[in-house]
C-alpha cells in the first residue's frame, strides 16, 4: 500500500480535467490489491474491479475481505468456475463481507479458467473476455462519469 499511497499523492498533484475519485482494476493477484487499496484509501476510490482474482477472503490477517467495512467504492468481482484460488466458499465469504458492510457490489462466476482475460494465454476465453469488458466499462461509467 506504500506504492498506492505514492501513486495517489502523485495523482493529487497533477492537473486534471475531472478531479475526484478514481477506479482501480486488478487481474489475478491485482484484484486483491485493488480491493485492499479501496479499503486502505476509501476516500479516493469510486469503483474497483477484480477479474479472475484469488485469495480475496482467507483467514490471513490481511485478507482483502476484512477491509469491506472501510470500502466506499462500488465493487465488481468476476471469478471463474475453474479456480482453486477463489472457490465458491471463498466467493460466498467475500460476498457476505461486502453485503454486511453495505458495499454496493456484484460477485459473479464466469464459466472459464483462471486467467481467461489476456488474449495471449492458453486459457483465454473470448466470450468471457468480452463480457469482462462490458462489466468493466459499465461499472466505471456508472461510478466515474459526471
Amino acid at each position: 500500500m506504500r506504492d498506492t499511497r505514492a501513486v495517489l499523492a502523485f495523482l493529487a498533484n497533477q492537473p486534471a480535467d475531472a478531479p475526484g475519485k478514481i477506479g482501480a482494476t486488478g487481474y489475478c493477484m491485482g484484484g486483491g490489491l485493488a480491493l485492499a487499496a479501496a479499503g486502505h484509501f476509501p476516500e479516493h476510490f469510486a469503483a474497483v474491479t477484480a477479474y479472475h482474482p484469488g485469495h480475496l477472503a482467507t483467514d490471513a490477517p490481511d485478507s482483502p475481505h476484512l477491509l469491506a467495512p472501510k470500502i466506499q467504492a462500488r465493487v465488481y468481482v468476476g471469478g471463474t468456475s475453474e479456480d482453486p484460488s477463489f472457490p465458491d466458499a471463498m466467493k460466498a465469504r467475500l460476498e457476505a463481507a461486502l453485503r454486511d458492510a453495505g458495499v454496493a457490489h456484484t460477485v459473479e462466476t464466469y464459466p472459464a479458467r483462471h486467467g481467461w482475460v489476456p488474449s495471449d494465454t492458453p486459457v483465454h476465453d473470448a466470450a468471457a473476455a468480452e463480457r469482462h469488458w462490458q462489466t468493466l466499462f459499465a461499472l466505471l461509467d456508472g461510478a466515474l462519469k459526471r
